[in-house]
């Protein structure tokens, strides 16, 4: 045993310096492995086996749900590479369009400058100097927590080759003319000034008031009352909408209402996507500032009028009572006029979400903008029949049905897809004359083939793909697994991956969503710098059970930390009663002991147990299984009864299953595991157990 094995484990030494030993060795590379030939055989004929990590923003700092996905997609790297696979995990990081124009923007207001002030040219020469400085910072918190990522092979979303894909992505969908530009209803951020996409909305309950509105009927004394949440985009309404299905309107559809204010006539029409729940059941269509009411009018050729601009102020369509009034102005100055032309028929509190941008926090405004669109029709075809034909597989399965409902919604169908920013900072659209930029999640779509090399047809691309596994967030699905799916059927007519595994949500212990801001999100580098990496991949995957969102515990980190103090203590004693070197330690010894029999016959349970269970994705079961037959079966048990055995067979039996339960755990806690490994060794052997060979019952 080596002078350091004697001492208490200590993973602040042993960790850094285990990972310092990996990447020396180059197996994080499949280029560097050893391939055996039964690895060809088994896994094709290249042999491999391929992830691509969801690239996190260049932003971002490692969260809880970073290192749970990190750690699952590592356990399944390791074992592969075990297993004999040229097995490839590919990092990078995604340029986050927005968020790094925000933190970029918010440097140079220090100084009392905006972007305009230094212009284009000047300002994405800033964004890439912090870029530079801090773009890596979660790639090196990666490495903390032991991932075997290859990071000769790191990309990002913005590096010249990089951006060649997306160029040839863009021109071949313009070829094609699914590519457009049109006017249509975008989430639009006032002070951001530019779209956004669904993921860059956040929604905050809001206590508000649900207004209820009288719209007179043409040549009637009666009336019809809208509920709205938004009184100011009233003056733009085209219609007042009913469904179809709801008694109470039959006999309206068809008639003229008086637009309140404005003395518009407007129709009243009848639509299925009405619910009748909702304030009255009637409500009021607004074409240029809603998406449902935009979709409507396109289907009911209703006109468009747009009363709030890009500045989030009044348009002169509005009139002339509140041109250029800010949002909030206009609201109070036509409740007022409302009440007195007796038009109000009552007013509710209401509770309700309102759409923020993600970055500033400002509420956001749906309105008519001119943007580039990618027509979705046949690429969501694409992406639909690979779930339903089954070349595509979402573990759990549940999420199949996410997946489907957004590409083939049951009404209204897929909207296109605006795919146009106005920042700076991001893939310029290749169009001459043309400013704008690409919606970040049009080049991550293209990251899985993107980054071996595409659309040169690469040594990289035509060994290691199509990937195996993606490991990512439920929220992300539609946003961009879909449109991984469609890219790679389209560019490479393949499926970019084979399973895909959603991964649990970590929540507050209270089960509410973790919030920096309330105090409740947990920093893993804090965890780690406490109690070690592999502590907290325990901890994280002994949670992760049945599919099932966490909440977190730490007390779980507490109970991983003491697990690799017995299973160091318990390592320490069977090297003291047993000299390793004279032992065949991946082979059983011939077997005469009842109390050694049963061991072996337990170890290979847990084998294949362990096996089915990595397999099938349910990594938490299969840790509690190893957990449960280190520290009870082997430990407890047979290590006790061991102590009155001294003869040959108990010694090398001992090394047996110690050598054997450190390769099964190696892939969820690799850097003790490993480091026991070099004292288990043979003399003069410096093997690894990175690349030892997989357990098989």
């Amino acid at each position: 045993m080596s002078a350091d094995f004697t001492k208490p484990y200590d993973p602040r030494t042993v960790e850094p310096e285990i990972y310092k030993k990996w990447e020396k060795s180059g197996y994080f590379n499949p280029d560097n492995l050893p391939q055996p030939a039964a690895a060809k055989a088994k896994a094709g004929e290249a042999g491999t086996f391929t992830i691509a990590l969801p690239p996190p923003n260049v932003t971002g700092s490692l969260h809880l749900g970073h290192a749970l996905n990190a750690t699952i997609q590592d356990i399944l790297i390791r074992k592969k590479r075990m297993e004999g696979y040229r097995a490839l995990w590919i990092p990078g990081t995604d340029h986050a369009g927005i968020a790094t124009q925000n933190i970029v923007e918010k440097e140079l207001k220090k100084d009392g400058k905006t972007r305009h002030d230094l212009g284009r040219e000047k300002f994405l020469e800033r964004a890439w100097e912090w870029k530079e400085k801090y773009g890596n910072i979660i790639l090196d918190q990666l490495k903390k927590l032991g991932s075997s990522c290859d990071w000769s092979r790191t990309r990002f979303t913005m590096d010249p080759e990089y951006a060649k894909a997306v160029e040839t992505a863009f021109l071949h969908y313009h070829k094609k003319g699914w590519i457009y530009q049109g006017k249509r209803v975008i989430n639009w951020c006032t002070r951001c000034r530019t779209s956004l996409s669904d993921l860059e909305v956040e929604y905050k309950p809001e206590k508000g008031k649900l207004w209820y509105i009288k719209y007179p009927l043409k040549d009637s004394s009666e009336f019809v009352i809208v509920a709205t949440v938004r009184p100011e985009t009233m003056l733009g309404d085209s219609a007042v909408a009913v469904n179809p299905k709801d008694a109470r309107y039959k006999n309206l559809i068809g008639k003229i209402a008086i637009l309140p204010i404005q003395e518009r006539e407007i129709p009243i029409i009848a639509d299925p996507r009405i619910e009748t729940e909702f304030g009255t059941g009637a409500v009021k269509v607004t074409p240029a500032h809603d998406i449902l009411d935009e979709a409507i009018a396109m289907d009911n050729n209703l006109i468009s009028y747009q009363v709030i601009g890009e500045d989030g102020k009044m348009t002169e369509e509005a009139g002339e009572k509140f041109q250029g009034l800010k949002v909030k102005e206009a609201r109070e100055k036509i409740v007022a006029l409302l009440e007195s032309l007796d038009l109000l028929e009552k007013t509710e509190d209401y509770e309700h979400n309102v759409a923020l941008c993600y970055r500033c926090g400002t509420m956001l405004e749906p309105l008519r903008s001119k943007q580039w669109f990618l027509k979705m029709a046949e690429l969501a075809k694409l992406a639909i029949a690979d779930v339903k034909s089954g070349k595509v597989k979402f573990h759990p399965a549940r999420w199949e049905k996410i997946y489907l409902e957004w590409l083939d919604p049951p009404v209204g169908g897929l909207r296109d897809w605006c795919v146009s920013r106005q920042i700076w900072w991001g893939h310029k659209i290749p169009i001459d004359g043309v400013d704008d930029v690409l919606d970040t999640w049009f080049s991550s779509a293209l990251w899985p083939f993107a980054t071996l090399g595409w659309p040169s047809q690469t040594a990289d691309l035509k060994t290691f793909y199509p990937t195996q596994i993606l490991s990512t967030a439920r929220d992300i699905i539609n946003l961009w697994v879909a449109r991984m799916v469609f890219s790679s059927e389209e560019f490479l007519g393949k499926a970019p991956f084979l399973d895909v595994i959603i991964h649990a949500t970590i929540l507050a212990k209270s089960g509410a969503r973790m919030s920096k801001s309330l105090g409740t999100g947990v920093d893993p580098m804090t965890l780690i710098e406490k109690y070690g990496a592999d502590a907290t991949r325990f901890g994280l995957i002994w949670q992760a059970m049945g599919g099932q969102d966490i909440k977190w515990s730490e007390e779980h980190v507490v109970a991983g930390k003491k697990f690799l103090n017995k299973l160091w203590n318990a390592s320490r004693y069977v090297l003291s009663r047993s000299d390793s070197s004279d032992c065949e330690i991946s082979k059983p010894p011939d077997l005469k002991s009842e109390s050694n029999k049963k061991i072996i016959a337990s170890l290979e349970k847990t084998e294949k147990e362990v096996n089915e269970l990595i397999d099938s994705y349910d990594f938490g079961q299969a840790l509690h299984i190893l957990y449960d037959f280190f520290w009870h079966e082997f430990c407890d048990k047979h290590l006790e009864e061991s102590k009155s055995d001294s003869s040959e067979e108990t010694k090398k039996t001992l090394i047996f299953v110690l050598s054997t339960s450190l390769k099964l755990l190696h892939p969820f806690i690799p850097h003790i595991t490993e480091k026991i490994w070099e004292n288990l060794s043979r003399s003069g052997d410096q093997g690894y157990l990175i690349i030892e060979r997989w357990p098989k019952a």
